[in-house]
């Protein structure tokens, strides 16, 4: 299940980086940016590399929200330990609930 949330996570995350780059830098150009009002000394295609990755950080952090909000009290709430191995403050029925 957690291999399948992070795919729903970086997934839709890399996705939009790409339209980002596309829509950010078909209006910019690289070489016009600056940085504290000096020209930044990379090549364009480090500066779309270092952009892509910033994008994607950013838009995984909002798809990692989206998805730690969506889920349910249950899930949020329950023990993942065997009832035999679980701590004091676990549920103790097999079912997850609070006895």
């Amino acid at each position: 299940m957690l291999s399948k949330r992070l795919m729903w996570i970086a997934w839709p995350a890399f996705l939009t980086a790409g339209m980002l780059e596309v829509l950010v830098f078909g209006m910019v150009d690289p070489q016009d940016l600056q940085w504290f009002g000096h020209p930044l000394e990379l090549s364009r295609q480090s500066v779309y590399s270092l952009a892509f990755f910033v994008f994607w950080g950013v838009a995984m952090l909002s798809s990692g929200l989206t998805t730690l909000l969506a889920q349910s009290p249950f899930e949020v709430n329950r023990c993942p330990f065997p009832a035999d191995e679980r701590p004091g403050a676990c549920p103790k029925r097999e079912d997850g609930q609070c006895s």
